[in-house]
């Protein structure tokens, strides 16, 4: 049993005799009931998360993703190719038909994000850039928090981002 105790229109926890005053002339009560102890939920916080894309030309991503951005191929399955992204695994699913979504679906967190994309550059990769957004000369944009993100495309054109954290 945990007693419960009643002021104000609140429920707060604690063991509390009956009539005692509370500030300002308030009485409270204690009231005898079960409730059920308090257990932290933490559903899937512990557990691995999967990212997930889609490919319609699983060698030209296969190429970009290793030789390009150097992750490592961890199978090339039949029905998906699978990479190690930091402890993390992507699984890109073969598809007939894709259709890239208009916003960024993956993305990385970089210490010093002008020498990632300089070095992306050199790799082939081609930033994007966007219209009313005030880029610098590498195509990266200052968020108002002063992150510091650049975007660009895989070869399917799915959306994926540098970003550095203040």
């Amino acid at each position: 049993m945990i007693q419960m105790e009643i002021a104000c229109g609140s429920v707060r926890r604690g063991l509390l005799e009956p009539n005692n005053v509370l500030k300002r002339g308030r009485t409270k009560r204690a009231l005898n009931t079960t409730v059920k102890p308090e257990i932290e939920i933490t559903m899937l916080r512990y557990d691995d998360p999967i990212s997930f894309l889609a490919t319609k030309n699983s060698e030209a991503a296969r190429r970009f993703y290793v030789d390009v951005l150097g992750l490592k191929l961890v199978a090339d399955e039949q029905f998906a190719l699978v990479f190690d992204l930091n402890g993390t695994m992507l699984r890109m699913f073969k598809v007939q038909q894709l259709q890239p979504a208009p916003h960024t679906v993956l993305g990385w967190r970089v210490a010093d994000i002008a020498a990632k994309v300089t070095e992306l550059k050199d790799r082939g990769v081609t930033f994007e850039r966007f219209e009313g957004m005030s880029q610098d000369t590498l195509g990266v944009w200052t968020s108002p928090t002063g992150a510091k993100v650049a975007w660009f495309k895989d070869p399917d054109g799915n959306g994926l981002s540098l970003t550095q954290f203040p």
